[in-house]
């Protein structure tokens, strides 16, 4: 993917960025002089990373704190952007949840919305604002993260399988 220049005013939208491959797409994302903003529930982490991007490539490093199952933190994000004079070039949907819960008994409904806020919910609700700020401006690309899952459900990961099916055809539609 070709990325407009660097500029003040541009950010990266990193969710999940507190470690693993959201904190491995903001570092190459930093490497090549994009500032960054990291979404996560942890805040030491993010604070940690956003030091480290900032010291080591000298670009502007946001720290969001989020959890991304709740719509009115989903929605925050976007207001808290603008609010930094940051516009969006990069959404990066990979906040996710550890794939495994045990029997599909054992699922509890609570479990269930949580999984599909944060796989599937999060990222449209994101993709939405985010996407609706780039294209009033220059655009912007938008990368979902998702998993072999969707393709290959496994038992005990049921609900994340069917959440990240969901994202792959939510992605796909947002190619039309």
């Amino acid at each position: 993917m070709t990325l407009r220049a660097p500029r003040p005013d541009l950010t990266s939208i990193v969710t999940g960025a507190s470690s693993g491959i959201g904190a491995e797409i903001a570092r190459e994302l930093a490497r090549r002089g994009h500032g960054v903003t990291l979404v996560a529930r942890r805040q030491g982490p993010l604070d940690e990373l956003a030091a480290e991007l900032g010291d080591r490539h000298g670009v502007r490093a946001e720290v969001v704190t989020a959890d991304l199952t709740d719509i009115d933190a989903r929605t925050a994000i976007a207001t808290t952007l603008d609010e930094r004079g940051l516009r969006g070039q990069v959404l990066v949907n990979n906040a996710g949840l550890s794939p495994l819960y045990g029997k599909l008994s054992e699922v509890t409904e609570e479990l269930f919305d949580k999984i599909v806020a944060l796989n599937l919910k999060g990222p449209y609700r994101l993709s939405s604002l985010i996407g609706e700020r780039m294209a009033e401006g220059e655009g912007g690309s938008i990368i979902n993260i998702s998993s072999t899952a969707a393709a290959n459900p496994a038992p005990k990961a049921e609900p994340y399988g069917a959440a990240k099916a969901g994202l792959n055809n939510l992605t796909r539609s947002f190619a039309f």
